[in-house]
């Protein structure tokens, strides 16, 4: 197994966001919390969804524009991956590159971390795997890899950066760029603004596993921090907001109940809603100006048939 470095966030890290979220008015939970190893297989089990579109898109356009891909990322990278997941694209990614020196996800997911990383080291015995387990929206020291990268090539697919507000998403693009450097690029994936009942199915899927996946946030906090949440109080609800062009997922408490959180109770009315995450579905005129903010540019494009997603080649303006 290769030699994991972890940054994992501690209890009093969650603990603290928590009360933080809880505090707020509307109230919030972070969405970074989902991935435990229960929410991580869940996750796995939306991207099979029928209605979940973006996985088998992103795929499939990865798939038809790896020679492109290739040609545009400069040679012996050092991939650097935000958030790993299971590894189906990074697989295709590690195979499509020419001499990939090394590679690096930073996953806050230890066991789904763990998981990916054996079965890349074995699919690719060549490239040095260099695992971080952490949370990605902080900087984050990345391990040096034996042989010398010619540069960092940033992965950060599935249309995770559409998950943060316009303001953690600038933030995010401006350590991003940070970590990949000067000669560095980076290839993200975004979600394409398209008919809003085909956005929101992807988020209500018939089978009830995102909803599944959303309230078992709250059966992490209860093991991890000791809070008493009773998720049978709450429902899933995700709507799309098309003058934000965005998903936004809530908790909605069932009922007049308190939540016990270290000591501090807070109240829940019947049919409050506590938001858990955004999901921002991009066009190009939206994009190029969010990363514009952060000193990137685009470099080369890539959109799925229909601009049903995308792929954007960057690198420092």
């Amino acid at each position: 197994m290769p030699p994991l470095t972890d940054l994992h966030p501690t209890p009093d890290d969650i603990l603290g966001d928590t009360l933080e979220g809880l505090s707020s008015t509307p109230k919030r939970l972070s969405s970074k919390y989902f991935y435990d190893a229960r929410g991580s297989q869940l996750f796995e089990q939306i991207t099979r969804q029928p209605e979940y579109y973006l996985t088998r898109v992103e795929l499939a356009l990865l798939e038809a524009s790896m020679p492109a891909i290739a040609a545009a990322v400069n040679d012996c990278p050092h991939v650097v991956e935000y958030g790993s997941g299971s590894g189906r694209k990074t697989r295709l990614l590690l195979a499509g590159l020419a001499d990939p020196v090394a590679y690096t996800p930073i996953e806050i997911s230890r066991s789904a971390l763990l998981a990916s990383v054996e079965r890349l080291a074995e699919a690719f015995p060549g490239i040095e795997m260099l695992p971080v387990c952490a949370d990605f929206t902080q900087p984050v020291p990345l391990p040096r890899p034996e042989r010398e990268a010619g540069h960092t090539l940033v992965f950060f697919p599935g249309s995770t950066l559409g998950n943060f507000t316009a303001d953690a998403a600038e933030s995010l693009l401006c350590s991003m760029r940070k970590t990949m450097g000067a000669r560095g690029q980076a290839l993200v994936g975004i979600d394409l603004v398209k008919d809003a009942a085909t956005i929101e199915a992807a988020y209500n899927d018939a089978a009830g596993v995102t909803a599944a996946f959303t309230l078992n946030l709250l059966t992490r906090l209860n093991r991890d921090v000791g809070t008493d949440f009773q998720p049978d109080g709450f429902r899933h609800q995700a709507r799309y907001v098309s003058e934000r062009e965005r998903i936004e997922t809530f908790l909605v408490s069932t009922r007049d109940q308190e939540v016990q959180v270290d000591g501090r109770r807070f109240h829940f009315q019947d049919g409050e809603a506590m938001q858990v995450e955004y999901s921002h579905k991009y066009t190009d005129a939206s994009f190029q100006a969010l990363i514009a903010r952060a000193g990137l540019k685009v470099v080369e494009r890539w959109n799925a048939p229909g601009d049903a997603f995308g792929l954007r080649l960057l690198q420092p303006a």
